[in-house]
């Protein structure tokens, strides 16, 4: 009964998000809620709601405070010396203005968005691939790969993962590092490539005249916000908060906390100031903060009212022992695909659970399956995803049609996740 009950709740709340009848933070509310109702807990709901709000409370606060960090030395222009450099090193190359763009996409990536990854870099780059005649697809397919293969601890996927199966942000990106270094290479590795081609393709192997470049344009408001003074400050701070993060030795987020206290007494000492700085950024981190504490909801009661144990243990009958070693290996082959039919919210609060819970019960960790998931769902696979507003942002910026930048991007973005996939598995991070 339990099982049946957990399996037509998960069904019903991927029905409503996919098919938009409810938002996210409806649907993980009130369906888990009708259900453990319906299951007969009564007032106990309550307290699996409480439970698992509790467990959400950490990740939920790194990211909020992650995203004002974030935002606040961005607004102070710590970027934008290195959006110049990059425009002006790379020069009118393609073999050097492709890898550029990767490098810009992936420093713009460090807040986490993916549309402000493409909102700066593509509007930055175009008008060199304009100028010389690049593949303009060729700028969609790299600001993607760059901004797909850098799965950060505040990223949402990673914050999802960690969220839905209650596992720590640090234990979960820790073994990744060397994964996602390995997958920067390729990353850098395919641009090249692509750039060497389109040098080949327009017959500027000799190099061709400097030309133009179009440098990053502050907007008025921008300017006004801008901290130049600080460069150095900001970058020291960055590096600082995100060493002492990584190194486990200080829960992430209060050293986010931290970063952003420091933040806004360097660059803003104005009380009025600090205020407009943060409610530039508060829609945004309050927004995600909120699904996460509605998935909270939804984990709390699928685990303390059993559902999610009763599935399991239905679906371990129908994996052969001898396979189950082989789940993270097939989920991160799979994760990126799964980008296309399922939105990041639905997968990991909906499917991932019960991945790793029928995982845990043949001997496989539950962190290998996030790892996994990681590797793929709507990180290498959210750009080219129909489920994402990113998808048709990198296409509309870039001018090139979505269906053409989907059929050229896809395969670089895939090939991306198994190179990643791979190397986990010689890494001995995955079993096989």
């Amino acid at each position: 009964m339990l099982a049946l009950l957990g399996l037509c709740t998960i069904a019903i709340l991927l029905a409503a998000i996919l098919t938009k009848k409810m938002s996210p933070l409806v649907a993980l509310i009130t369906i888990p809620i009708v259900a453990a109702l319906i299951g007969g807990f009564g007032m106990e709901t309550s307290k699996f709601i409480v439970a698992g709000i509790t467990n959400i409370a950490p990740v939920a606060g790194m990211f909020v405070f992650a995203i004002l960090f974030f935002g606040i030395v961005t607004d102070a222009g710590m970027l934008d010396p290195v959006i110049s450099g990059i425009l002006r090193v790379v020069g009118s190359r393609p073999s050097r203005i492709v890898p550029g763009t990767a490098l810009l996409a992936l420093l713009i990536h460090l807040d986490g968005s993916g549309a402000v990854t493409f909102l700066v870099t593509i509007p930055a780059m175009l008008p060199l691939y304009t100028r010389l005649g690049i593949d303009r697809r060729i700028l969609a397919c790299v600001a993607s790969l760059a901004a797909g293969v850098n799965f950060l601890p505040w990223t949402g996927p990673m914050i999802r993962a960690s969220a839905a199966l209650h596992i720590p942000v640090s234990d979960i990106f820790m073994p990744l590092i060397p994964v996602q270094l390995i997958g920067l290479v390729f990353v850098f590795g395919v641009a090249y490539y692509l750039g060497r081609k389109e040098e080949i393709r327009l017959g500027l192997t000799a190099g061709a005249p400097a030309g133009f470049v179009q440098m990053h344009e502050l907007t008025e408001a921008e300017a006004a916000i801008r901290r130049p003074k600080n460069f150095w400050i900001n970058i020291a701070l960055t590096v600082v908060v995100l060493g002492v993060m990584i190194s486990g030795k200080v829960d992430p987020v209060v050293m986010f906390m931290i970063g952003v206290v420091l933040a806004l007494m360097i660059n803003y000492p104005n009380a009025d100031m600090q205020r407009a700085r943060i409610d530039a950024h508060a829609r945004a981190a309050l927004l995600m903060a909120s699904i996460l504490f509605a998935a909270g909801v939804f984990t709390g009661i699928m685990n303390k009212s059993g559902m999610l144990t009763a599935m399991a243990k239905t679906a371990v009958g129908f994996v052969p022992p001898e396979m189950a070693s082989h789940i993270p290996a097939v989920l991160g082959v799979l994760s990126m695909p799964l980008s296309m039919l399922f939105d990041p919210d639905s997968f990991y609060f909906g499917v991932l659970p019960v991945v790793a819970e029928v995982s845990k019960m043949l001997g496989v960790e539950p962190i290998q399956v996030a790892q996994a998931a990681l590797l793929g769902q709507m990180t290498t696979g959210f750009p080219v995803s129909p489920l994402t507003p990113a998808t048709f942002l990198v296409a509309g910026l870039a001018g090139v049609d979505l269906a053409d930048h989907q059929k050229y991007t896809f395969k670089y973005l895939f090939a991306a996740s198994i190179v990643m996939t791979i190397s986990c598995i010689l890494l001995g991070i995955f079993p096989l």
